[in-house]
């Protein structure tokens, strides 16, 4: 989970500065402003709504607004109880509920989600992304016209009809950027509307959420005359608890339920007023259904169970069932709950009726063989909208650059034959299996009522020979499930990484708020899902606000509790055990330990902005083996204070994880897109394997000690090769004294142009290469003349984005190849006092905080930093 975003107090100190570094020892300033400031030039791929002025927006785009599912995201029932309304594949569906026929209601241009039925029927209100933006519409269930609710180019969602079907309430961002309750009534040209209460903004810090107040997920009492809401008046954690209060501008609220919930609660008041049934995972890993009073003080009950998902939950009018959403099956699916005695069905959907007519495309990826091949898989109809299977887990982008499509790419990902209903027309297709193959694009003609097939073999990228069996590739920080639309398991991450052509997954275990979704899963062997071409391990991500989040692979006897330290307002707030601790404990269970996304900002010790990062602590004590140079983070930033650490004689490996929450819709992704390849001889997993666990962790075990050797690649897209003198990353070379000629030789292969190939030398680049026509392919070799103690490596780096990688901009970097003179110390003067002074930093804040439990807790951290001053000092 993300360091610099992910646990952050809002109103209080940061843990990360926001400053740009301004001094580097060993690299020029020439070349560092060329390199640091290059980053702006991604600015034009950004983030999806934009607009909505909240931290953490991958935690809110997927838990809280709607996503493109292949199945039902929102469901509302119909005044009589007979039928169901719903949003499936970007569309509205209408169902009744003893039929398994359900008939479209909507198509395009844009994806409809969220639909609430008015109380005479003649009125679905619902939610349309379309233009950069979330307005409410609605459409007649009999004439299927549609028609505009809002403008206002903010997003708007959870529309809900009140009782009389006069008014409507719904959450928007218009005006402030913040999600606040408003009310309007719909009229021939439109709605008006305006936020219901006052912005507020609480006084205490939090985490994850803005400082302002927030009003989530309306729902009418039966008079119509207050709401039931979610929401965080000076709460910490959490999107807050239930609330109701009168529409009048001046009522002040009253708490029904207070807990910590995470954007998925969604409150549904009864229709005999008494009750609200909303979704918590109050004492559990997965949100299932519960039911409390309406007023509040009650003592909340849950109506269902299991190890799954069930949110959205709708009550029909005469409150006899309740309609919601689950995973329980891993994707999405309406089930139907009798209030009286529990019964439970799921709504199966057979056959679908659609506006207009459809054509049936085949799509095979195949390998060089002629046979199927898994791999990612994108699908734009002629429409512009995306389209998958009927049972595949649609992924949407994070982001992504205006100029090139109006909407984030959607995606899944396919066995090797995948079966889509598209729109007649020509249909786009791309395909992608990891950075050894080359992406492959399409367009496709279909007609109506036709089928049509395209076989796309997948090409490989021509690399050197025996270069894809040596080395392996993984992804050393992906959750499983973290809160999102799915629910995963081992099998299914596996296909993932394997449709990513990706060698070895890890599944960093940890905390979402109060929950550890896959401690079930925990084992200090490889899990029993591994292939014969995929290997799963269950590692541990360490969190912490204050000191930077911690990647732990390897554990081989059991997972560190607590997960957490220095929580503010919670028992865990001692700024003890640092990671140096941690790390401790990890290294006696023979793991490996590392620092992930390590910085969105480069770090400047002589600015006023909060430094807590405790990485030149631990990496000066021995304590860090690999490093995150590629991860959900600026890459060019973490790799600068990196060559700090290097030029120091340091050597924490070069690392990548993308940090993906592979349960979600909308992520920061795929599995695999950041990965870091190591030299290992041999098969990902020996042929047998997936019956021999013990074979499994062999391999698992010989990854790990070439990442903890730095025999690495660390990438997103360009594939690079460097040997000095015949020697890989992570090798040491042995000089004379006095100036010496190091000979290398190396390659580039990437699936897109590269804008810049570099050999970089003690942090300087030493030589610009000169990339062919097309700028995906480069081999080159040369000499460098070097002296004393350093090291140097190969980078390749955009100066923006492009569309096939889903990242900021593309970057890779090999470890360096060190060398070393005998009888010369390592001194890295004006990178020493960087870190000095950011130790300074570090110990003036841990001697004052209020946290410690004990004496010994603040005498143990401040020692650990004294030490570290003492190794940097020596290194001056």
């Amino acid at each position: 989970m993300k360091h610099s975003r992910s646990e952050q107090l809002t109103a209080a100190a940061r843990p990360t500065a926001t400053a740009r570094l301004t001094t580097t020892t060993r690299l020029t300033a020439v070349a560092l402003v060329a390199f640091l400031n290059a980053c702006p030039a991604y600015a034009q791929r950004q983030t999806v709504l934009k607009q909505i002025d909240v931290p953490h927006n991958y935690y809110f785009r997927e838990m809280y607004l709607p996503q493109l599912t292949s199945g039902p995201s929102a469901v509302a029932f119909s005044p009589d109880g007979r039928s169901l309304v719903y949003s499936m594949q970007g569309s509205l569906w209408k169902q009744n509920l003893d039929s398994t026929s359900a008939e479209q209601l909507t198509d395009g241009p844009g994806y409809d989600y969220q639909p609430d039925w008015s109380s005479n029927g003649t009125r679905i209100a619902f939610v349309r992304y379309l233009n950069d933006a979330m307005e409410i519409y609605e459409v007649d269930p009999s004439s299927h016209s549609v028609s505009p609710l809002t403008h206002n180019g903010a997003v708007n969602v959870e529309p809900r009809w009140s009782p009389d079907g006069r008014q409507l309430a719904w959450v928007s961002t218009a005006g402030t950027g913040h999600f606040h309750v408003f009310t309007g009534t719909p009229g021939a040209d439109g709605m008006s509307g305006a936020a219901v209460w006052p912005e507020r903004k609480s006084n205490i810090p939090r985490y994850y959420y803005s400082a302002f107040d927030h009003e989530l997920s309306p729902t009418w009492s039966p008079d119509g005359q207050e709401l039931i809401y979610v929401g965080n008046p000076e709460t910490t954690y959490g999107t807050g608890g239930l609330w109701r209060r009168s529409l009048n501008p001046t009522a002040q609220p009253v708490a029904i339920r207070i807990e910590e919930t995470s954007w998925r609660a969604r409150p549904s008041w009864s229709p005999d007023g008494k009750r609200v049934v909303y979704s918590s995972y109050a004492g559990r890993q997965w949100h299932q259904l519960w039911i409390t009073t309406a007023t509040g003080g009650g003592d909340p009950l849950p109506l269902s169970y299991g190890e799954f998902d069930a949110t959205g939950a709708r009550w029909s009018r005469d409150g006899s069932r309740i309609a919601f959403i689950s995973n329980r099956s891993g994707t999405t699916e309406i089930w139907l709950q009798e209030v009286l005695g529990g019964a439970q069905r799921k709504l199966e959907v057979h056959e679908k009726r659609y506006l207009h007519p459809r054509g049936e495309l085949h799509i095979q990826t195949l390998d060089g063989e002629g046979k199927p091949i898994a791999a990612r898989v994108a699908v734009t109809g002629s429409n512009g909208l995306a389209y998958a299977p009927e049972d595949a887990w649609i992924r949407a982008d994070d982001g992504f650059d205006r100029r090139y499509s109006p909407f984030e790419t959607h995606y899944f990902h396919s066995n090797g034959d995948a079966h889509i209903r598209v729109p007649a027309g020509a249909a786009s297709v791309t395909v992608w299996r990891g950075l050894e193959n080359q992406v492959e694009k399409r367009i496709v003609q279909i007609g109506a009522n036709e089928k049509g097939d395209e076989r796309i073999t997948v090409r490989p990228l021509s690399l050197p020979p025996d270069w894809s069996k040596q080395w392996q590739s993984a992804d050393v920080h992906v959750h499983m499930n973290y809160g999102g639309t799915y629910r995963n398991t081992p099998e299914r991450l596996v296909r993932q990484a394997d449709a990513e052509d990706l060698d070895l997954v890890f599944n960093l275990v940890v905390n979402k708020e109060q929950r550890v979704p896959d401690i079930g899963y925990f084992s200090a062997m490889p899990d029993s899902a591994s292939t014969t071409t995929v290997l799963l391990s269950h590692g541990q991500e360490f969190h912490t606000s204050y000191w930077g989040h911690l990647g732990l692979l390897g554990l081989n006897d059991h997972f560190l509790l607590p997960d957490y330290a220095a929580y503010s307002n919670t028992a865990s707030a001692s700024l003890y055990p640092t990671n140096g601790t941690i790390a401790d404990l990890a290294h006696a269970q023979n793991a490996l330990v590392g620092y992930v996304h390590p910085f969105d900002e480069a770090p400047d010790p002589n600015s006023s902005a909060p430094l807590t990062s405790g990485l030149p602590t631990d990496v000066a004590l021995g304590k860090v083996d690999y490093y995150e140079v590629l991860g959900f983070s600026d890459h060019k930033t973490s790799a600068g204070v990196w060559y700090r650490l290097l030029n120091c004689g340091f050597r924490p490996s070069a690392a990548a994880g993308t940090d993906a929450m592979a349960n979600y819709a909308s992520l920061r992704g795929p599995v695999g897109m950041n990965r870091v390849y190591a030299l290992v001889p041999g098969p990902a997993v020996p042929s047998g394997a997936v019956t021999s666990s013990a074979v499994a962790a062999t391999h698992e075990s010989a990854w790990l000690d070439s990442l903890r050797h730095g025999h690495t690649l660390a990438t997103n897209a360009p594939l690079l090769g460097l040997t000095v003198e015949g020697q890989p990353p992570g090798a040491e070379i042995q000089l004379n004294p006095g100036a010496s000629t190091l000979n290398y030789k190396g390659f580039l292969r990437s699936i897109v142009p590269i804008d810049h190939l570099e050999l970089v030398v003690n942090g300087k680049v030493a030589r610009t290469i000169r990339l062919g026509k097309g700028r995906t392919a480069a081999d080159f070799e040369g000499s460098a003349k070097v002296t004393g103690n350093g090291w140097l490596l190969v980078r390749a780096w955009n100066d923006g984005a492009v569309p096939e990688v889903f990242d900021i901009y593309p970057y890779g970097t090999t470890n360096p190849v060190f060398f070393r003179t005998e009888g010369t110390a390592t001194h890295c003067g004006p990178d020493a006092d960087f870190f000095l002074k950011w130790l300074d930093r570090l110990q003036a804040a841990a001697s004052v905080h209020q946290g410690y439990n004990t004496p010994a807790e603040r005498e143990a951290t401040l020692r650990e930093i004294s030490a570290a001053r003492e190794v940097f000092t020596q290194r001056r």
